[in-house]
């Protein structure tokens, strides 16, 4: 097998692998960055549980106009939201901490998503929604794809430097006027908006892997907020291409073969990366004095 067969025919020869490495570099572009930020604000786990938080809006969507893009990503847009702002507010009004709302929360809607794919389709049909299906993105998953990272990235680049001060600041942001919840509440916004478009293609169970995998990994080889963003999306580009050959080459599930690939990344990452590896602690750089 030539390194063309190897690494090139399934793009050229097949159009439903280039749409799913579009929509994979789309999703990498928008969520990787926002990865970095969870992962800075100690919300990587928060992230987890918005993933499964859309699940009730798209089951019920599923229940009235079956695998159809646009109601799925509708009704998973409210029900994200909905959870969101309902999470916040136990946070505000109870002695709950972020977390815990957040878990109960999600508790409650994966429980309730499944049960209602369950009650009204097929084991076939609650897979595909848990664990996606990146090689049947269609022309419409993929322009709304698109349309979702594009947006997700112009919103980021506006918020980007009251989110890196709320991250290592808040309370100077608070000092000077700044805005650090409404930054805080359109952050969680823009998750909810790329966890929706990335169930559609490596389901909601697969869609924080991507996200926060290639951000952890860029902790360990970076030092400042934009270089972690920069390698997290590259971590996260070259995680689905591979993850993409396994999958095609090998016979394997595209989302779990795009995950376990930014899994390992994470992995070399740990072991051997520059800031804070388990190599870098066993054998620290020498400080020569001047």
């Amino acid at each position: 097998m030539s390194i063309y067969d190897l690494l090139l025919a399934p793009f050229w020869d097949y159009g439903f692998m280039r749409r799913a490495l579009v929509a994979c570099i789309a999703l990498a572009i928008s969520g990787a960055p926002l990865g970095v930020f969870l992962v800075l604000r100690r919300m990587a786990l928060v992230g987890d549980a918005m993933s499964h938080a859309v699940l009730p809006g798209a089951a019920l969507a599923f229940m009235f106009f079956g695998l159809s893009v646009l109601p799925m990503t509708i009704g998973g847009i409210i029900a994200g939201l909905l959870v969101a702002l309902t999470a916040g507010a136990l946070t505000r009004f109870t002695s709950l901490k972020e977390d815990a709302s957040f878990t109960g929360m999600f508790t409650l809607s994966l429980a309730a998503g499944v049960m209602l794919i369950t009650k009204s389709g097929t084991p076939i049909d609650l897979m595909h929604i848990l664990f996606g299906n990146v090689l049947a993105v269609d022309n419409s998953a993929l322009l709304l794809i698109s349309t979702v990272a594009s947006l997700s990235t112009l919103i980021l680049a506006a918020l980007y430097r009251s989110l890196v001060v709320e991250c290592f600041d808040p309370g100077f942001l608070r000092s000077v006027g700044g805005k650090g919840a409404l930054a805080h509440q359109l952050f969680l916004v823009l998750l909810v908006l790329n966890l929706v478009a990335a169930f559609q293609t490596i389901g909601t169970l697969m869609a924080m892997g991507v996200m926060v995998l290639p951000a952890i990994s860029a902790r360990f080889w970076s030092r400042s907020v934009d270089s972690a963003i920069g390698l997290s999306v590259a971590i996260a580009a070259c995680s689905t291409y591979i993850g993409l050959l396994l999958s095609y080459h090998c016979a394997l599930p595209s989302g779990p073969a795009i995950v376990l690939s930014a899994g390992a990344a994470y992995v070399v990452s740990v072991l051997f990366g520059t800031n804070g590896s388990v190599t870098s602690r066993l054998f620290p750089r020498k400080h020569f004095a001047h």
